[in-house]
């Protein structure tokens, strides 16, 4: 059986990092907490919008309500990376060689590593930033789909448009597909290896009750898991349509208990998955096997992380009901 560390916060707590086997605790109030010989706190913002970790630097990056962009290393220190004064930072993510984008309003900018800095600016506000798996090429979800555009050089930008709020953003591991998850409960993707002239291919995936807050691609791409139903739902990525024509699976079903965070192993296709109430099943993708990681708790499981070894799970909640799974023993 798993061991849990608890950890209790206060207030809501947006996720849960691993840097090496240090777990960290990005909290709504602006504050990173982490276990490392002890419980150490760090003030990052005066409210915290947005937290991603970043592996290659093996560090956070985070955005927050007063305008700053921040790298938290893994022995806690900060690093200011950017700054929009009076302005709201809605979405960051990594990139390649240390590159870090963010957006506030209608504004997406990239800073690379040697502190240069590019904007590009929407017609309507900006809801999530990815990098490209390849080359340094961003999307950009907003109001009736994404615009892809390149970083490096002043190719035009190219606009994929599907009708409805377009939120969350990924990249698959391998390039080939760009998926959103929308606020009209659905994810829509697109298929981006067309041959030259040709439209980018859409696939939808819909039948969610409720909005998805979460995804995780499995470790090589070939799942694609997501919150916002009394299962996980993880479609297939392996073909080379994708989910075109194909059923997901339904993973961890609890009746009406609703999934709000999913996390894929980072070497095996296991997937972490939080409920609602608190409660945390890892489910083998092979077999559908259950495995009980954490019995409900105080809060909706908010976010997930594991270890680089993949024998831990740090886990944070609505409620700052926090802690790490030890799944070795």
């Amino acid at each position: 059986m798993p061991t849990v560390a608890p950890l209790d916060l206060e207030g809501h707590v947006y996720g849960a990092f691993f840097l090496g086997d240090v777990p960290f605790f990005a909290a709504s109030s602006g504050e990173i907490h982490r276990l490392d010989m002890g419980h150490k706190t760090v003030e990052a913002h005066q409210g915290l919008l947005t937290a991603v970790a970043d592996p290659l630097t093996n560090s956070i990056l985070t955005g927050g309500e007063d305008g700053k962009v921040q790298r938290i290393s893994a022995d806690g220190s900060l690093k200011l990376i950017a700054e929009a004064p009076r302005k709201w930072i809605t979405a960051v993510a990594a990139g390649p060689s240390g590159a870090v984008a963010y957006s506030h309003g209608k504004t997406a900018s990239v800073v690379t590593s040697d502190g240069k800095s590019r904007e590009f600016t929407e017609a309507r506000s900006i809801e999530g930033v990815a990098f490209a798996t390849k080359g340094l090429r961003i999307a950009t979800s907003r109001y009736n789909g994404v615009t892809l555009h390149w970083v490096a050089t002043q190719g035009a930008p190219v606009d994929l448009e599907w009708k409805g709020a377009h939120t969350l953003v990924t990249f698959s591991p391998d390039g080939r597909f760009l998926v959103t998850a929308m606020q009209e409960n659905a994810l829509h993707g697109w298929k981006l290896d067309s041959k030259p002239g040709e439209e980018a291919r859409h696939m939808r995936m819909t039948g969610y009750p409720a909005k998805i807050k979460s995804l995780s691609w499995s470790p090589k791409g070939k799942w694609l898991a997501s919150s916002g139903a009394p299962a996980a739902i993880v479609w297939p990525f392996s073909s080379k349509d994708g989910p075109m024509g194909k059923a997901p699976l339904e993973l961890g079903t609890r009746a009406n208990i609703l999934v709000t965070s999913v996390a894929f192993h980072p070497a095996e296709e296991v997937l972490a998955i939080g409920f609602i109430d608190g409660m945390i099943l890892g489910v083998r993708i092979g077999d559908q096997k259950e495995a009980l990681l954490r019995r409900p708790g105080n809060g909706a499981i908010s976010g997930m992380a594991w270890s680089q070894t993949g024998k831990l799970l740090a886990f944070g909640s609505e409620a700052g009901d926090c802690g790490v799974v030890d799944i070795s023993v």
